[in-house]
């Protein structure tokens, strides 16, 4: 049964289950429907630890967004972005540097009309359906929504680059994006790893394999090289809850068990 909520653009099929309103479950969100409940509960039961990896990866990135604005960075290009639920990339960005500009970017149309509806009336947001891989479209399209390329700008890939396959060279579209930004733009990244982690985290890992969606996992010396023509800024490329956590936020023992890294780097 359908279930009737404002927020839904028309078109969209609630009934199936979308990638993008099952990773806004994960992370608390509001919008994600039983049908994505249903398989994000079939996900954490092969992989307990995704629902923390996914909500780690989200606070990391609001912390580096606050900290971008601070080095006045005030526009935004958030590539894999999927549905901008609550304390998403521009409501930490226009809180701390009111006028950013923020432009967001996914290949799944069901993410892009979703986050539609919901920016519709927000000032200075836009939101483009293209795939990370194609950066001459994405870096056309965000120009004609605002961003200026003459101007430091903060690219986001947040958690999108492990879902890009080496066969299609994602090394090759991070180097077309970082050649188009001005000095003093900046590059953020969070990444999947096997690193650190257990045997059985790997195995179930190879799980995603049958999806549409597989995940790559990567060695940090793989992840590092994205930052190429970029310096890392401190503490430079660490498992995400290491990145500048919030006093209130101590790090957890045991980081490696997000299975996943994060680093943003500065280009000079």
């Amino acid at each position: 049964m359908t279930e009737p909520i404002e927020w839904v653009p028309a078109g969209i099929d609630v009934n199936r289950p979308s990638a993008a309103r099952v990773y806004d479950y994960f992370l608390g969100g509001a919008h994600n429907f039983a049908v994505d409940r249903a398989l994000a509960e079939q996900i954490a039961a092969m992989t307990p630890n995704i629902g923390e990896t996914m909500r780690s990866n989200r606070v990391f990135l609001r912390r580096a967004v606050r900290y971008l604005a601070g080095q006045g960075i005030r526009q935004f290009l958030d590539i894999g972005s999927g549905i901008p639920t609550a304390g998403n990339v521009h409501e930490i960005a226009l809180a701390a540097a009111p006028g950013a500009s923020v432009v967001y970017v996914d290949i799944d149309p069901v993410a892009v009309e979703h986050s539609r509806a919901i920016l519709a009336g927000v000032d200075r947001t836009g939101v483009i359906c293209a795939d990370v891989r194609d950066a001459d479209r994405v870096l056309a399209e965000a120009e004609k929504l605002g961003l200026d390329f003459t101007r430091p700008v903060a690219v986001l890939l947040a958690g999108v680059l492990h879902f890009v396959p080496d066969a299609d060279d994602p090394a090759s579209a991070v180097a077309a994006l970082g050649a188009a930004v001005a000095p003093g733009s900046y590059l953020l990244i969070s990444h999947a790893t096997g690193d650190g982690q257990p045997a059985e985290v790997i195995e179930a890992q190879k799980l995603s394999g049958r999806t549409a969606t597989e995940i790559v996992l990567r060695p940090a010396a793989a992840v590092t090289s994205y930052f190429q023509g970029f310096d890392l800024v401190e503490p430079g490329l660490v498992f995400i809850p290491q990145w500048r956590p919030d006093p209130q936020d101590p790090v957890d023992e045991h980081p490696e068990r997000v299975g996943a890294y994060a680093g943003v780097g500065r280009k000079g």
